[in-house]
Order: C-alpha cells, then structure tokens, then sequence
C-alpha cells in the first residue's frame, strides 16, 4: 500500500473529515454579488464569477473523495453557488439596463443638443 493510499485510509477510519477550501468564500461571495447587483452590476459580476470558479474547483474535489470532506462545508458551497447564480443573473440584467439607459439619454443628447446645453 503507498503513503497516499495509506493516509486516506487512516483519515477515513478515524472519521476525520474537513472543511472544503473555499466554502465560505464562495457563500459570502454568493452573497454579496447579490447585494452588489445594486453597483451597476460592476461589483456583483466580479463577485459572482469568482464564486463560480471557486464553486466548481471545490465541486471537484467533493466529487473525487466525498467522504473526506462534511456534508455541511458541501451544502455552504452549494448555497453560495445558488446566491452566486442568482446575483450574476440579477448583475447583468442590472448592467444591461444601465447600458440601455446611457444609450438612450446618450443618444438623445446627440439628436437634440440645444437641450441638453441649458444645464451646464
């Protein structure tokens, strides 16, 4: 038996079991890409993509070995990748309408520019 096959077979009989690396980012990451939504969709893309890509990093390795990690660190990841889904969802549609809105005033003032003057 090798040292690696060994150790994970001492692991699993003590009942060790650890927290995934990045569970807890990934839930506050989830979170406040929700609550970034808000910043012009800016701050809640960031947030949410990096989520994602720890989300599925941490996947692969609850994936490869399950039992070496607690079911909670799993459902704390799980969690936060729904928040991070949820807020790069809500992020884009939020960006895409401030898009929207500067190309519409934006064009507005192109076409009328006796309007827009006034206000300087």
């Amino acid at each position: 038996m090798d040292q690696s096959s060994y150790q994970e077979k001492e692991i699993f009989d003590n009942d060790q079991r650890y927290n995934l690396p990045n569970g807890t980012a990934v839930l506050v990451l989830g979170i406040v890409s929700i609550v970034g939504c808000l910043c012009y969709g800016v701050v809640g893309t960031i947030c949410g993509v990096i989520a994602l890509i720890l989300a599925s990093k941490d996947m692969a390795l609850y994936r490869a070995q399950p039992l070496r990690y607690t079911p909670s660190s799993y459902a704390n990841l799980k969690a936060g990748r729904i928040c991070a889904i949820i807020g790069l969802s809500l992020s884009a549609l939020f960006l895409l309408a401030v898009i929207f809105f500067i190309a519409v005033v934006g064009w507005s003032a192109l076409q009328h520019p006796e309007q827009w003057g006034n206000y300087r």
